[in-house]
């Protein structure tokens, strides 16, 4: 449901939509628009905004949103990375589970460097 979510947001002109919208295109429930439009905006690839005037929230994507998007995920494998480090010193990195944590810690950490590199090459060229 995200996908479609953010295929009505790329598909409509000005890149945004109302809740209303999304139901009314999507056929599918208010509920069901609600949790999408959560998961979308948790890893930052839309945000929100109130139509002035009215109680409807109007739901945006722009040409950044990819990069905030990786920028996101990126902190979360930083997170998990740490995490995954100070549960191979709790358990001994000397012991399987603990290698395993310590394996899992550093490729995150390298993965979400090169996340945020790759992601900092893109904005560059969106500048321009």
């Amino acid at each position: 449901m995200s996908a479609a979510v953010l295929a009505c947001l790329y598909a409509s002109d000005s890149g945004s939509v109302t809740a209303a919208d999304l139901v009314r295109h999507l056929r599918v429930s208010p509920a069901t628009v609600s949790a999408a439009v959560g998961h979308l905006e948790g890893r930052e690839f839309i945000h929100r905004e109130r139509d002035s005037g009215t109680r409807r929230d109007r739901y945006f994507i722009d040409e950044t949103a990819w990069y905030r998007a990786t920028l996101a995920g990126a902190q979360a494998n930083a997170l998990l990375a740490v995490k995954a480090r100070e549960g191979a010193v709790t358990l001994g990195s000397a012991t399987p589970a603990g290698t395993r944590l310590l394996g899992m810690g550093e490729y995150l950490e390298k993965v979400g460097l090169d996340m945020i590199a790759s992601a900092e090459r893109w904005r560059d060229r969106l500048d321009r």
